[in-house]
């Protein structure tokens, strides 16, 4: 992870806020905005621009109720009714994601432990554009969400890999709600699932990014299961890379903001004695081409 300090941050005349990268592949946090207020359209249009531009965005120290989480969600796009309704929030939008229980019953989703890279709901048709989380309690060591640069793990692809994988798709498949970590190679009968483009096109910057991932990439499009698995290790080995990565360490009132398009994300362990509670909206994005 690479540390940067307040005197990193950058300021232009034309711009109502500061920027300071997260690190040199991805990532920016956005100084100087109260996520609380009514955002201006002026306003909002910059901080749209630099989430394209950065792929990851980063509000530190916000002091948010639900519905100001989601009036900025809603901002880039309709928000997604969670899933698992015995884990939403009052707001219907709002996903707890938490290890706590509550007379030994969890209040939130994904309670424990590390997760693989992934994109948010690349299972469905069509697959979350965005994914915001705000961060109520965090542990004091782990828990870290690793974000890897797609854009960059495409672009970097041998030119042989690149012929290989053009105008073919991957079956993603939801299929970990036992262990998160744990990937399979066939899909069970019920299990929802999709098949996506391996590299697709982002709407808004027309750049190329890799889409498959190591959670819930299952197979590949016209390859035997041998040659399709060979060649997906391949690429989640080349997308993990440290180079394409920026690990974010959680402060309580953080608001991270990712492009499921263009970045993957993953988790890492964390002690179950201590207690982690986060709020989950996420964004409907559009068919993957």
């Amino acid at each position: 992870m690479t540390s940067t300090h307040l005197s990193d941050a950058t300021a232009s005349t034309s711009l109502p806020f500061r920027t300071r990268p997260l690190s040199p592949s991805l990532g920016a946090e956005l100084i100087d905005i109260d996520l609380s207020a009514p955002m201006s359209d002026t306003l909002f249009e910059s901080v749209l621009d630099a989430w394209h531009s950065h792929l990851v965005i980063l509000l530190r120290d916000q002091h948010l109720s639900e519905d100001d989480q989601v009036r900025f969600a809603e901002r880039f796009g309709p928000t997604s009714m969670s899933t698992r309704g015995h884990f939403q929030s009052k707001n219907p939008a709002i996903m707890l994601i938490s290890n706590i229980r509550e007379d030994g019953k969890q209040i939130g989703a994904l309670p424990d432990g590390e997760m693989h890279f992934h994109t948010d709901q690349c299972h469905q048709e069509r697959p979350a554009m965005a994914t915001m989380l705000y961060s109520i309690e965090v542990p004091s060591v782990g828990g870290n969400t690793l974000f890897a640069n797609a854009y960059g793990a495409y672009e970097t692809l041998p030119a042989a890999i690149k012929q290989r994988i053009e105008g073919r798709k991957a079956l993603n498949a939801y299929d970990y709600d036992i262990a998160a970590t744990t990937r399979g190679t066939k899909v069970r009968e019920g299990v929802p699932s999709y098949w996506h483009p391996i590299v697709r096109t982002h709407p808004a910057t027309g750049r190329k990014a890799l889409f498959i991932n190591r959670l819930m990439t299952v197979a590949i499009e016209g390859l035997s299961d041998d040659e399709g698995e060979e060649l997906l290790n391949t690429l989640f080995d080349h997308q993990e890379q440290r180079t394409f990565i920026y690990e974010h360490v959680w402060r309580p009132n953080d608001v991270l903001l990712w492009d499921n398009r263009c970045t993957l994300h993953a988790r890492t362990d964390f002690s179950d004695k201590e207690r982690r509670l986060m709020r989950r909206v996420a964004i409907k994005g559009e068919r993957p081409v």
